[in-house]
């Protein structure tokens, strides 16, 4: 990937960068020129070419139901060059094409160590620690207040620094305006049906949720070659054109059927609006489908997802994170007729060893991430990125930090 400059000039003793601070929770985000500090041990210091707003940062930067913690910095789909390393970086140096992760891998827990695992015991991700873990520090500030960190990312900043077991290498002629997608959403609903799910050819798959994490899904069974993929959404412009600004559909991610909760009567669970109905869906496969993604985060859905699979071989899978104060409710006949119910994070991925793969995938034309792409924004009209995001107008909207 030409990039129109060499890595060389780079290393500069950074004194005030431009980086996109939210001072308080909801508020318009603010460009200031910020310190970014040198990386410590096992830390990396990155140049962020190109970051993307995901749901994620919207819902920790309104500060509905978390710890808020302002000043800060957030941002955690990128993709971007090593700038510098500090002290035990030994596996990347400066002009590294990496794409920084929320979630790590420290290669030496038994998370890490483990073939079933991705949940690393050092670097899982920790939404209220604003700080580096080496030192309990943040690397960010301003005329000396210190400037917290958001999931060890950061990457709405013109540079940032990271853990080293959250930077991964990538071919260096992948283009990171459309591989910076892997850092976050694409991978969690590709990998919850390819690595979770497992569908195999033939098969039929129900994504519940046809946001970016969902529609990510069910390109996952469209790559494993189901035979129908059931999209289930409350917004009939998500499977169809719809309005004008809608300019993707489910159709273009393999979606064969649209169900929308709305349009039935017939729900397993109590009537709410997120009553997905798993009888409809049985009734459209023959007793259930063979596999199943939850992505939305509503435990009605989770219920239904669960419920609708087929007995004696059907999967579920839950990604969507719920309330902190809901619970899970089915008869446990459904488990013992052989239904599985599955969770996972980060779709089972482990960054550093299994990413890179992921982004050949691109490379090779099996994955296609231009079709995520909704909008696209110089870094100096980063709120624009938020505004489409709130108005339901963006799946993911790609930030240009040079502009």
């Amino acid at each position: 990937m030409d990039l129109g400059f060499s890595w060389q000039s780079l290393r500069v003793e950074l004194e005030r960068m431009a980086t996109a601070v939210a001072w308080e929770a909801a508020k318009p985000l603010v460009i200031e020129e910020v310190e970014v500090a040198p990386p410590q041990k096992n830390e990396v210091r990155l140049k962020i070419l190109f970051t993307s707003l995901c749901h994620t940062d919207v819902y920790f930067w309104e500060a509905k139901g978390q710890t808020p913690v302002f000043p800060r910095i957030f941002g955690h789909e990128a993709g971007g060059i090593v700038e510098s390393v500090g002290e035990g970086v030994t596996d990347l140096q400066p002009g590294d094409h990496v794409l920084p992760v929320f979630t790590g891998e420290c290669k030496e827990c038994r998370h890490c160590k483990s073939e079933e695992s991705n949940m690393c015991d050092l670097l899982r991700i920790n939404t209220d620690r604003g700080v580096m873990i080496n030192d309990g520090q943040t690397r960010f500030s301003i005329n000396g207040k210190p400037i917290y960190h958001f999931v060890g990312t950061s990457t709405f900043s013109e540079y940032t620094v990271v853990h080293v077991g959250c930077v991964v290498k990538i071919n260096p002629a992948a283009p990171l305006d459309k591989v910076c997608l892997l850092s976050c959403g694409i991978s969690t609903g590709l990998g919850a049906t390819l690595n979770v799910a497992k569908p195999t050819k033939g098969q039929s798959v129900a994504i519940f949720g046809l946001g970016a994490v969902g529609l990510a899904a069910a390109e996952g069974a469209r790559l494993a070659g189901a035979s129908r993929i059931i999209g289930v959404d409350l917004n009939p412009s998500r499977f169809n054109e719809g309005r004008a600004f809608v300019v993707v559909s489910a159709k273009k991610f393999g979606c064969t059927e649209f169900v929308n909760p709305k349009d039935h009567d017939k729900p397993v669970q109590e009537r709410l609006i997120y009553a997905f109905n798993a009888q409809v869906i049985a009734e459209m496969t023959d007793g259930g489908v063979d596999r199943s993604v939850e992505c939305t985060g509503s435990i009605q859905a989770m219920i239904s997802a669960f419920e609708c699979v087929h007995d004696g071989w059907g999967v579920a899978v839950l990604v969507g994170v719920p309330n902190k104060d809901d619970a899970f409710k089915t008869h446990p006949m459904n488990l013992l007729n052989e239904r599985t119910l599955k969770g996972t994070f980060f779709g089972n991925y482990k960054p550093r060893t299994d990413l890179p793969a992921v982004v050949e995938k691109y490379m090779n034309k099996e994955l296609e991430l231009e079709k995520f792409i909704t909008h696209s924004v110089p870094f100096s009209e980063i709120n624009k990125a938020f505004e489409y995001m709130l108005q339901g107008e963006s799946l993911r909207c790609i930030i240009r930090m040079d502009g």
